[in-house]
């Protein structure tokens, strides 16, 4: 099942999309709320899609491919290495994403991201699908040159747009450690991978995260990039694509002083 967020004559609301229809939701996907549709069928070209869910947190993991820690001659973390990004760099698909002033080196990440369904607290690694609505594809966008000046990952993660995700939430995936995922530049494939590469599953990572902080409805977790990041120009196109989802289009153009 696709769900999806969208935006028609100046409305937003959720849906279920099959084909190019989307039956509408009475409100979110969440609690049940997949159950509830008002009778209306929209046609997808007459709608905007937009980034899927609304986050309260973005819950990103650092080195979680061994392919990608190789590749920069990090050892393998002993646990899972998070940080978040703010909810204000969410976009949807075919959105812009903004080249900062502040940076000169902004690159892409593809990544698979795990939209939580439920409230997730102290959650058993056994019982993780419990509290998982789906999966979408994300481009964890990074000022490179920033991550490396502050030594940290604050600034250089979460600059807005710097979140894009969709594009749409793929409901049926049977199992999210078995996935190819790829990045693309330009239609020139960068990054290639597959999530049984991850150093921490999903089911680990929930149980993790849930232990130290309470994921919302919503909540997304990154988790983590494979090899083969690389930065971006203004005019570049990058897709994220991950098998049994979809593909993430956006675009990087030039930010301005305001």
């Amino acid at each position: 099942m696709h769900i999806v967020r969208f935006e028609m004559q100046g409305r937003t609301g959720y849906g279920v999309l099959e084909g190019e229809k989307i039956e509408v939701l009475w409100g979110t996907p969440y609690d049940g709320g997949l159950a509830n549709t008002i009778g209306q069928v929209l046609s997808l070209p007459e709608v905007r899609l937009l980034a899927p869910c609304e986050p309260s947190k973005i819950v990103a993991l650092g080195i979680n491919y061994r392919d990608h820690a190789a590749e920069f001659g990090h050892p393998i973390p002993e646990e899972p290495l998070l940080f978040l990004k703010p909810s204000t760099a969410v976009i949807g698909p075919d959105e812009d994403i903004v080249y900062p002033e502040m940076s000169r080196r902004v690159d892409y990440e593809a990544e698979l991201a795990v939209v939580i369904g439920k409230t997730a607290r102290q959650v058993k690694e056994a019982d993780f699908r419990d509290y998982v609505l789906g999966y979408t594809c994300f481009n964890d966008v990074t000022a490179r040159d920033l991550q490396k000046k502050d030594g940290q990952f604050t600034r250089s993660k979460s600059f807005d747009t710097f979140a894009p995700m969709g594009p749409w939430i793929e409901t049926e995936i049977a199992d999210p450690d078995n996935l190819r995922v790829e990045g693309y530049l330009n239609g020139e494939r960068r990054q290639h991978s597959n999530t049984s590469n991850l150093v921490f599953p999903v089911a680990t990572l929930i149980s993790f995260i849930s232990r130290i902080m309470t994921l919302l409805p919503g909540d997304v977790i990154a988790t983590g990039t494979p090899s083969g990041i690389g930065p971006m120009r203004p005019g570049d196109v990058v897709e994220i694509r991950v098998e049994g989802i979809g593909t993430l289009h956006n675009r990087l153009v030039a930010g301005r002083v305001e």
